[in-house]
């Protein structure tokens, strides 16, 4: 398990172009690294054109930049943390695949380094009671060489029980279901809430869903409780099963900004669905191969009317 995090999420800095270019000599190697298709070559171009470094702000890839870095922290006990985007592509095949290279930062020697994600936006599944299922395929420090892939989701591995692959249930169960199965559930006490990565980004997941995919920047949003329901037992301490690899948080939080100043993209929402408090079911799956992580977020009720 990797140690309790502390979040630099939702500080963006302006990187000077001197110092943007020193950060990306250290990312660099003394050998000649291959293109990879997707993260260094777009096909969506004919002939085929290499991606060039944007050193972007664009909140989303960014988001989907960092469920990679996160899935990857909880595989390997790392604490890898996000620094910025460096370049992405997408490629639609039948899903939305984005591929996206990020710079990424060890705290326990400061060093920087080039990372790549591959998240797969595979929509909705009313059926499920999904609004928003993401994929991440690849979670991996920029190799040299060529790396395989595996694309493929073991749907049928028993890693998963049947439990995390029915219908998302609307809410946690009543205080008497929590009483009677408390091995069941954890509910994480307030001291946990913050200054916790994986936790924040479930959060910011969850609202990512219910704005359906339309925010241009991060906006303030602050955790009120989290309950973690798992069949998953932890070893020595309760808190493990926030590392669990199958598990539905049932998530409480506010977005803290006044509805004049909340920013979407081509989208009519009225402002004031947004600010204020809100509750989101998510569910996230783990299929046993190496970079793959599932995370599903529940509809709303306004979003199963439409």
């Amino acid at each position: 398990m990797a140690e309790k995090e502390s979040s630099e999420i939702g500080r963006r800095p302006t990187i000077p172009t001197e110092s943007r270019d020193k950060r990306a000599r250290t990312c660099a190697t003394s050998e000649e690294r291959l293109p990879v298709p997707g993260f260094d070559v777009d096909f969506n171009d004919d002939p085929p054109k290499l991606i060039e470094p944007e050193w972007g702000d664009d909140y989303d890839i960014g988001l989907f930049g960092r469920i990679g870095l996160q899935c990857h922290n909880l595989q390997k006990g790392t604490n890898f943390k996000f620094k910025r985007w460096e370049k992405h592509s997408m490629l639609i095949t039948g899903s939305m695949d984005f591929y996206v290279t990020l710079e990424a930062m060890d705290p326990a020697n400061g060093s920087v380094f080039s990372f790549q994600t591959l998240l797969r936006d595979q929509g909705r599944s009313s059926p499920l009671g999904v609004r928003f299922s993401l994929l991440n395929i690849v979670s991996r420090i920029t190799p040299i060489g060529k790396q395989p892939v595996d694309y493929e989701w073991d749907k049928d591995t028993p890693a998963i029980h049947e439990h995390y692959k029915g219908p998302l249930p609307k809410w946690f169960p009543p205080d008497e279901a929590l009483a009677c199965d408390s091995k069941k559930y954890y509910v994480v006490p307030e001291s946990e809430l913050h200054d916790n990565d994986w936790l924040q980004l479930l959060m910011e997941v969850a609202f990512f869903s219910k704005a359906d995919r339309c925010l241009d920047a991060y906006l303030p949003l602050e955790l009120n409780s989290v309950v973690v329901e798992t069949f998953e037992d932890y070893t020595t301490e309760a808190r493990e099963k926030l590392k669990a690899n199958n598990a539905i948080f049932y998530i409480s939080y506010k977005c803290c900004t006044h509805p004049s100043s909340v920013a979407l993209s081509g989208y009519p929402h009225s402002s004031t669905t947004l600010a204020g408090d809100h509750h989101a079911v998510v569910r996230k799956t783990m299929d046993g191969k190496p970079e793959h992580m599932r995370l599903e977020v529940s509809l709303t009720k306004k979003q199963e009317k439409e």
